[in-house]
């Protein structure tokens, strides 16, 4: 076992002896650090300001709805134009935003509108960067290193999520609200500085740069995007896939987390963050193990496999009343979801081809923005009625997306 191990660790660092990985690294843990500062320092400059929890909601709201609107349109000119830019050019402009918002804060002249129109724009300019980090990747390594190149960028990204707001909270404590934004600022200009640098590869089939040839509308690609994704019924696995773990992190992980933190364990915030630790660290670890691991596994039952443990792990869930075996039971599920990750998206980046690669993961994205709400409203309503019943309800929609991708012989022999 010792020597198999330390014959795959090479292949799991092998992605970052590229110099333009380690800059797309790089790039995109400052960005999602810099996401995370940007919900802290949102709530918290709006709360200072109002001191009202329903204006924090239309804050965010303002920033969410756009970037829901526009990912389809972000990941349609990402098959069009170059990522590397899109990227770049939404690095920037993220950057000077929150320069101007913690500028406005610092002299006294922020208002609530301001905000409302900061996050609006945040959110739009946000939806043209996160199709194109996805969809760069098989321009910047060889199609072999998918794996390993998604399970670094996937703990990466997994990581900043949580040190991203734990930062941003430290610096408001320490200073003032309007500092995390310029920290934020920060973050965006040094993302935009990392990824201009990348050298990508030619796409296949991408378009000439310098090209006049008219094309198709805009609106006529991306319902191009919307057909080849729900066309092809291994790809259509996937995304449904992808859509019900988002359902399950939006809904089960929140409020269910913070139900059975309360009402069933009885350990208060300090469970609800062990739970949420359990959850992200699972996750981290399973990214890393898929991509020392590599290969080509059946994708299908890999998909299979996380849809049924997802479930079962909800009904743990349900009927558990010991802290011990709700944390184990979650860093499970942790794992799996990052295990899966690693070969579901290198499974995209490898099969869909370049020229629209880019509008199938915007849908991807899109299906998941739409899920979370739905989630958070629904698992709202069944908590009312016992947390047994919430996770009951999920633990049967996970089996059921399981028995149906063992239906489906294409899907189970997807490589």
């Amino acid at each position: 076992m010792a020597t198999t191990l330390a014959a795959e660790r090479p292949r799991l660092w092998a992605p970052a002896r590229h110099r333009s990985f380690r800059l797309l690294w790089t790039g995109q843990a400052l960005s999602l650090l810099g996401d995370g500062f940007s919900v802290v320092a949102f709530s918290w400059i709006t709360l200072s300001l109002t001191g009202s929890t329903l204006t924090l909601g239309y804050v965010l709201a303002f920033q969410a709805v756009p970037r829901a609107l526009l990912t389809l349109v972000g990941g349609t000119l990402g098959d069009t134009w170059s990522t590397r830019t899109l990227m770049v050019a939404s690095s920037w402009t993220r950057a000077a935003l929150m320069a101007t918002v913690g500028a406005a804060g610092l002299t006294g002249h922020l208002t609530v509108w301001m905000l409302c129109a900061a996050a609006a724009a945040f959110g739009a300019v946000d939806a043209f960067f996160q199709p194109a980090r996805v969809s760069i990747l098989p321009s910047v390594v060889e199609e072999d290193l998918l794996a390993p190149a998604n399970a670094l960028l996937g703990a990466g990204a997994r990581t900043a999520a949580v040190v991203g707001p734990a930062i941003g909270g430290v610096v408001i404590a320490l200073t003032q609200a309007p500092v995390a934004f310029l920290v934020d600022a920060v973050c965006f200009a040094l993302c935009g500085v990392c990824v201009a640098r990348i050298r990508t590869r030619p796409r296949p089939g991408a378009p000439k740069s310098g090209s006049a040839a008219p094309g198709p509308s805009l609106g006529a690609r991306i319902r191009e995007g919307v057909t080849f994704t729900l066309r092809d019924p291994r790809l259509r696995t996937i995304v449904a896939l992808d859509t019900a773990v988002n359902f399950c992190y939006a809904g089960p992980f929140t409020v269910g987390f913070a139900t059975l933190a309360d009402q069933v364990l009885r350990g208060g915030s300090a469970t609800l963050g062990v739970l949420n630790g359990a959850l992200a660290g699972g996750a981290v670890l399973g990214t890393l193990v898929g991509g020392a691991v590599g290969g080509r596994p059946r994708v299908g039952l890999l998909v299979a496999a996380l849809a049924g443990w997802l479930g079962a792990g909800m009904a743990v869930l349900g009927l558990a009343q010991s802290t011990a075996v709700v944390v184990a039971t979650v860093l499970a599920m942790g794992f799996a979801i990052g295990y899966q990750g690693v070969f579901g998206l290198s499974w995209i980046q490898r099969n869909i081809p370049q020229d629209v690669l880019t509008r199938v993961v915007s849908v991807d994205m899109v299906l998941g923005y739409a899920a979370a709400p739905l989630s958070l409203i629904l698992c709202g309503f069944l908590a009312g009625t016992g947390h047994l019943a919430l996770f009951g309800v999920v633990a049967v929609v996970l089996a059921g997306t399981g028995l149906a991708v063992l239906a489906s012989r294409a899907v189970r022999e997807m490589r």
